[in-house]
């Protein structure tokens, strides 16, 4: 029963550090910080089980971990008003071409950040960009002004 109570606080206890580091520092890891996580990881065990290296206890608390998962995202279905807290969301960063820079400042996010995501999604110029929005994975979603020219489906039929 133990290792049940230490696996939801430990549980709880890195879901609200994921919550506070941030979407955009969670989207783009380096190298140090995959260490540091790893590092974390085996810490985390070693809390959770308090050195007790059974198959037993490590069937618990990933099992604890795994139920936890799931009832969260079950929460954050059946009840919609909860799932801004449990996932949070999404963040206009950029309108009309111009940063929001309260928002940016908010979410730690810089404008090599911001250009380098356009970059990634064929974006040449910011002044493109009608509207920009960090989403709850970390990612940026750009949306151009006149974005004619990559819609789907044409207005023509097919024979013409």
């Amino acid at each position: 029963m133990e290792i049940i109570v230490r696996a939801l606080v430990v549980f709880t206890f890195l879901w609200v550090v994921t919550r506070v580091v941030g979407r955009a520092s969670l989207a783009e890891i380096t190298t140090f910080e995959l260490l540091i996580y790893v590092t974390m990881g085996d810490l985390v065990q070693q809390a959770v089980t308090q050195q007790d290296y059974s198959l037993t206890s490590a069937v618990l608390a990933v099992g604890v971990f795994a139920l936890l998962t799931i009832a969260l995202s079950y929460v954050s279905w059946r009840w919609p008003r909860l799932r801004p807290v449990i996932r949070g969301t999404p963040v206009m960063v950029m309108r009309g071409g111009e940063p929001i820079t309260e928002a940016m400042r908010r979410q730690r996010l810089t404008m090599e950040d911001v250009m380098a995501a356009a970059r990634e999604q064929g974006i040449r110029r910011l002044a493109q960009v009608d509207l920009a929005v960090l989403e709850t994975d970390g990612k940026i979603s750009f949306f151009e002004a006149d974005s004619s020219h990559r819609s789907g489906a044409s207005d023509r039929p097919a024979n013409e």
